[in-house]
């Protein structure tokens, strides 16, 4: 769910997890797929049903990438995807 609604809890949200893995991977630059998703697992309640989601909404709004050699993702910052 992108658009809150009146029974939205607001921490469980795909935009809350994206922006908890956003500051991980600025903090980090580069993170394995299994340790982010254990990391959304830990901090959010239901974060491995909303780790997808919010993954999937970083990737589309070009903030991260995803490295299939290594298995990792990677934060790619603003425009530097293109």
């Amino acid at each position: 769910m992108l658009r809150p609604t009146k029974h939205s809890h607001p921490d469980r949200t795909v935009i809350n997890v994206a922006l908890r893995l956003l500051i991980r991977l600025k903090r980090e630059r580069l993170a394995g797929y299994d340790d982010l998703r254990k990391f959304a697992k830990k901090t959010v309640n239901g974060g491995d049903v909303l780790f997808l989601p919010a993954l999937n909404f970083l990737f589309l709004m070009g903030l991260v990438d995803y490295r299939p050699k290594t298995d990792a993702i990677e934060y790619v910052g603003p425009n530097e995807t293109v």
